[in-house]
């Protein structure tokens, strides 16, 4: 499974990360890329209950063969129309991938580790999925610096097109499915399809970790697609496409370097502390950024874009401690079906910030970042280990 997230995730993070400049170079505008960016936010939701409930039903290996293939006919429109709507029309299929794959693989990890293990097991899951994230930036901006903006996101796409295909042939070889639980001698393998049932289930401290979240990630999502735009066109001296990929190698590579080390001492001790420190890096990022004028401004602003991965794989496994036993994927996607819900507005809203001003954007996203953070301190309540 590892490696086909790998594969399929080198291909989207080479043309993901260019997708805002390749709307505006396509003639779509601010607007398309809040539209993209909400897109993104609203599909992943409802694709991530869904994934959820198909790897609890049929199984992982089937669910993620089924949602590579809807990934790849995304892949396929934005290569063979280049037209901003295309672009907009694909990325509901394409964005299906990510959504999927993540409940499936928290199920996994929740199955096969103890509780005191899981914050590892979902670091090491999120060290690899950064892989990908760390390198495809990278290509996609040599493709963009040979080809041009439009034809090297298209080729960027083709290279995830071939990508996705040969995950998917080594998923039918290698990936074997894991069969359903019994429960009394009989398979449990009746999980919940509609989400709205599965809330009486979701705890007060769930809740409360929910409720920060979701101010969090307004913090980041208010001016995420638009962070290539301010670098690449609007700072005193605009970065290379090329340069760009390099900052966000340089944000997965700060990610990857604290995972392991920040795991072991989360399975060993107080959770709470590591979620409150990674908000905080979450919120201060926008506000950094609207100083950056330089590439080496923004390498400082995108090394704390990296941190904020600190507490990343503890909140995660927060997630899976607090839901119950038997339904830990189905409440891993409606943990995110509720969460990306109502940030998909915050996404789409960044599209009016920004034309208000880029200033405007990023100190609303600070904003909500410091109240997330508040709330969760205050709030919040604490998970330790034995």
């Amino acid at each position: 499974m590892l490696c086909m997230v790998i594969l399929v995730g080198m291909g989207e993070r080479m043309a993901e990360r260019f997708l805002p400049i390749y709307l505006i170079a396509l003639g779509g505008g601010a607007l398309s890329v809040g539209i993209l960016n909400g897109l993104d936010n609203l599909l992943s939701a409802l694709y991530a209950f869904a994934g959820g409930y198909l790897s609890d039903r049929i199984g992982s290996k089937r669910a993620l063969m089924v949602f590579n293939f809807i990934a790849m006919c995304g892949f396929l429109i934005v290569i063979v129309i280049p037209k901003f709507q295309a672009v907009l029309a694909g990325a509901v299929l394409f964005l299906s991938w990510s959504a999927i794959s993540l409940p499936a693989t928290m199920s996994l990890i929740a199955h096969v580790l103890p509780t005191d293990k899981r914050t590892m097991g979902v670091s090491m899951n999120s060290f690899v999925r950064r892989i990908p994230m760390a390198l495809g930036p990278v290509l996609g901006g040599i493709c963009i610096g040979i080809w041009g903006e439009q034809d090297g996101v298209r080729i960027a796409f083709i290279f995830a097109l071939v990508l996705a295909g040969v995950a998917l042939i080594l998923q039918q070889r290698f990936i074997e499915e894991k069969q359903p639980e019994k429960f009394n001698g009989q398979p449990d393998n009746t999980p919940e399809k509609n989400p709205l049932k599965m809330l009486p289930h979701i705890g007060s401290s769930l809740k409360k970790l929910l409720v920060s979240d979701i101010l969090v990630r307004f913090c980041e999502q208010i001016p995420y697609a638009f962070v290539v735009v301010w670098s690449m066109k609007i700072i005193a001296e605009p970065v290379t496409a090329l340069q760009f990929g390099l900052l966000t190698g340089i944000e997965m590579t700060t990610a990857m370097l604290i995972y392991i080390p920040v795991a072991y001492f989360a399975d060993k001790s107080h959770k709470k502390p590591f979620v409150v420190i990674t908000f905080m890096f979450f919120t201060f990022f926008p506000l950094m950024l609207l100083f950056c004028r330089s590439f080496e401004w923004l390498v400082l602003a995108f090394i704390l874009r990296g941190l904020k991965e600190f507490g990343e794989p503890t909140r995660k496994a927060l997630i899976l401690d607090l839901s119950p036993d038997k339904m830990k994927a189905g409440m891993f996607g409606t943990y995110y079906l509720l969460r990306d819900i109502f940030v998909s507005l915050a996404a789409f809203g960044g599209a009016f910030l920004w034309q208000i001003g880029p200033a405007t954007n990023f100190l609303v996203a600070f904003g909500c970042g410091i109240a997330g953070t508040l709330w969760f301190a205050i709030k919040g309540s604490d998970l330790a280990n034995g």
